[in-house]
């Protein structure tokens, strides 16, 4: 109903049952582990991540040692540090990281994150120079700076020394800087590029406290900070920037959630509480629940909060911030309403999308288009970039790539060819600034690249899926079993599984908006299972579903979940598409 091709990620059923009587795991969840690609030796690390042995020594990073050297001299001699953050979730949990560590081994760096709309993305050389006339005398840039060959040039001529700490996709010529950590740098062969910048920031932590250690530094009066305490920050930070939960990811998320439980983060607990989170967190939570308030003070709020909320040990300080998140996120989900419901019409009233779903408006906030250009790529199964149009003549844009497709390397193309005042990103986002004047230009430029690479890769909208079950199928005990493939994200989706010819006995609308669908329905083996499908009414399955449903037969497609509301082992379905079964 969605429009989506259903497909089995993995056809190898004798793989799958062969890994199952190996090593005694539920069939289901040997075909997930077959269908992720886990080899049979690589098994045991999956289900059980840990960094005793998949933490990498933080040296196989270029640069790293440069950069750790010359922050451990910083800390050393008492320099004035400064963090130059982004203001995304991946911004403000990196700065938090490095906040907390400089402040566990005696120093006090300033915070720095830009306003999105009044200085945009990454480094710019008044701020800089505003950090230089404060006394600053080195700069850590986090998640942003790759690209900033202008501003930090501005910045080592005025005196003022910078490190770079990125993920995003680099160039051959690196900006100049005292160090340039990234491991999309082409001349990295660390094999970390799947990285968010927090996870980079972390090696970061780790190489300066190996160098501190090994000069003496940590002497009676001076103890050695603990670093596995800020691996909630790193999850979040991990989750929420949609990187691969596969490798080093997946053992820092892992790892992350087990130290969010514990709720020793005053930011982080008095977040959970205004999100109403009172269960053991997980990836979901971290991507759903958490990121979005972060990010909401970047969008539409203070860039900075975000960063200061995780990086505040003052409970009555986290709270505060916590509650204006909160109440940014509200105003931030209205905004974006009105934008997407603008962007829809505008893509419904025009020619159907030529590789990219492209729109541009005047007056949309900057701070929702990300999210906008998201939503637009699940609606209509293509990349997208939404642009907001100001009044000094630019247009901020954000872009949101599909699966095979690297929508970054395409706006630095757009880049290189002078179509755009600045740009970047990484293969499945990407964010720029243009001149409203080239905006048709680059429009073409765009669909005729993205067009060709879609056919090249023979792209096609699809639902990937591990298996089909019945009704009865669905229980707890296999809920339990699949949570051993935790934590899901990119890379390591959650399981997603069929369950064929099903009689809807009820079809309701639920929601202060009435946009979710709640369904009963019953399988042949006799057995009834709970379903619903949120946001439904946004596309075509909605109605597809509501419409006369009663009594027909359905295939349905999603993932099971605990049923909290009726009980401790109750389970649901989310689902994700349907198709009629006759």
């Amino acid at each position: 109903m969605t429009g989506k091709r259903w497909e089995l990620r993995s056809r190898d059923e004798r793989a799958a049952l062969g890994l199952a009587q190996r090593l005694r795991l539920p069939e289901p969840v040997a075909r997930a582990l077959v269908a992720r690609g886990v080899a049979e030796e690589a098994t045991e690390v999956f289900l059980e991540p840990s960094l005793r042995y998949q933490l990498p020594d933080p040296y196989c990073l270029k640069d790293m040692e440069a950069a750790a050297d010359r922050l451990a001299a910083a800390i050393r001699k008492g320099e004035r540090l400064a963090i130059f953050g982004d203001y995304d979730v991946d911004g403000a949990t990196s700065a938090a990281v490095l906040h907390r560590f400089f402040r566990s081994v005696g120093v006090d760096p300033r915070i720095y994150v830009p306003d999105r709309l009044r200085e945009g993305y990454g480094p710019n050389s008044a701020a800089l120079l505003q950090l230089k006339e404060e006394g600053v005398d080195l700069v850590i840039t986090v998640d942003c700076g790759i690209t900033a060959h202008e501003p930090l040039a501005a910045a080592r001529d005025a005196g003022l020394e910078v490190i770079v700490v990125d993920h995003h996709a680099a160039e051959p010529a690196l900006p100049p800087a005292v160090a340039v950590v990234n491991p999309n740098r082409l001349d990295d062969d660390s094999g970390l590029g799947h990285l968010a910048a927090v996870g980079v920031a972390f090696l970061l932590v780790v190489a300066v406290n190996r160098t501190l250690r090994q000069s003496g530094w940590y002497v009676e009066g001076r103890a050695e900070p603990n670093l596995l305490q800020w691996l909630d920050i790193v999850a979040l930070g991990t989750v929420c920037d949609v990187v691969p939960l596969t490798g080093l990811n997946r053992a820092l998320v892992s790892q992350g959630l087990k130290i969010m439980a514990s709720r020793h983060n005053p930011g982080l607990r008095s977040l959970c509480d205004v999100a109403g989170l009172d269960e053991r967190p997980g990836a979901y939570h971290l991507g759903f629940l958490l990121g979005p308030r972060v990010n909401a003070g970047g969008r539409v709020g203070e860039a900075a909060l975000g960063a200061g909320l995780l990086a505040t040990d003052d409970r009555a300080e986290a709270e505060a911030i916590a509650a204006k998140l909160d109440a940014w996120n509200r105003e931030r989900r209205q905004i974006e309403a009105e934008v997407l419901a603008q962007a829809i019409e505008q893509v419904e009233t025009a020619s159907p999308p030529q590789g990219v779903v492209f729109v541009a408006g005047p007056g949309w906030h900057p701070g929702v288009i990300g999210i906008v250009a998201s939503r637009l790529k699940e609606r209509y199964g293509l990349p997208a970039l939404v642009l907001a149009m100001q009044d000094d003549g630019l247009a901020k844009g954000s872009g949101r790539s599909v699966p095979g497709l690297d929508l970054g390397a395409a706006v630095i193309a757009a880049r290189q060819a002078g179509l755009l005042v600045n740009g970047g990103g990484h293969a499945m986002a990407a964010g720029l600034t243009v001149a409203n004047d080239a905006i048709p230009v680059l429009r073409a430029f765009l669909e005729e690249r993205l067009g060709e690479e879609l056919i090249r890769i023979a792209y096609r909208p699809a639902l990937g899926f591990d298996g089909a079950l019945a009704p009865r199928g669905a229980h707890h005990g296999l809920l339990q079993a699949l949570e051993r493939l935790a934590p899901f994200g990119t890379a390591n989706p959650e399981p997603r599984w069929a369950l064929p010819n099903l009689r809807l006995v009820k079809a309701d609308p639920v929601g202060a908006d009435g946009n979710h669908l709640r369904m009963i329905a019953q399988g042949e083996d006799g057995g009834k299972v709970k379903a619903i499908a949120f946001r439904a009414f946004e596309s075509p399955l909605g109605e597809a579903l509501h419409r006369g449903a009663e009594g027909r037969l359905v295939h349905l497609a999603g993932k099971l979940r605990a049923d909290a509301w009726t009980g401790a082992e109750a389970v649901q379905l989310i689902v994700d598409d349907a198709a009629l079964a006759q």
